[in-house]
């Protein structure tokens, strides 16, 4: 008797073995899609050439702070440029009177349509600009540092005095172009740059100023520069 209800037993739980529910398996959700890395630019190629106008600048800047931080020396071989990145070592080559000066780049300007770089006093003394005050010349790249993050660009379409302008200009690029800002830079304290854009190349960049130019009368500069700290 009991060796038949032992076999009937398990004869049950065989049975309700070969009916258990199948779990459906569920597979995981797929992980959120990462944006890929910014590339990193590559740094200017040495041997690059550029060619405009050049100015110099001295007092009221000299012992003040750079854009790059350093305190500017007049009397260093130095330059600023709008978009070379600092440390960059540049051969400027006076078109008219063949002399040529090495300097390397720690600030940011100039700030003027149609001109390339601002030389130190001592760099202009060097090639004679002193008394004309500016040059035609020629830029050639000799070695670029290592660029350690990504780089943006934006498009300045002026600069005031008066911050109330310079937010009424800011507000209507925005309006327009999707992004501007005003920034107050270390090296011009007290005037209100207007930049409109934040362009992960040079060329966008370009691309840009060009549209400004040929949609917006009002703007009578539109030029790129190098956004240092974003």
């Amino acid at each position: 008797m009991r060796k038949a209800l032992s076999i009937a037993i398990t004869g049950l739980v065989l049975l309700s073995g070969c009916h258990r529910k199948r779990v459906a398996q569920t597979p995981p959700p797929p992980l959120p899609a990462v944006a890929p890395a910014a590339p990193v630019p590559a740094p200017p190629t040495p041997g690059s050439v550029e060619s405009g106008l050049a100015s110099w600048y001295g007092h009221p800047y000299h012992g003040r702070a750079s854009a790059s931080g350093e305190i500017y020396d007049m009397e260093q071989m130095t330059a600023a440029h709008r978009t070379l990145p600092f440390g960059t070592m540049v051969r400027v080559h006076d078109l008219d009177n063949e002399k040529s000066v090495d300097v390397r780049i720690n600030d940011r300007g100039p700030f003027v349509d149609g001109r390339i770089i601002d030389l130190s006093h001592a760099a202009a003394r060097a090639i004679e600009m002193i008394g004309p005050g500016t040059a035609r010349v020629q830029l050639e790249i000799l070695s670029a540092p290592t660029l350690a993050g990504q780089t943006y660009f934006a498009v300045q379409v002026g600069a005031f005095r008066n911050r109330d302008n310079a937010e009424r200009l800011r507000r209507a690029m925005e309006a327009k172009y999707g992004r501007a800002r005003l920034v107050e830079r270390t090296d011009t304290p007290g005037l209100w740059h207007v930049l409109v854009g934040k362009e992960p190349t040079e060329d966008g960049a370009s691309a840009l100023a060009d549209r400004i130019r040929g949609e917006d009368i009002s703007v009578t500069v539109a030029f790129v520069v190098r956004l240092d700290s974003v």
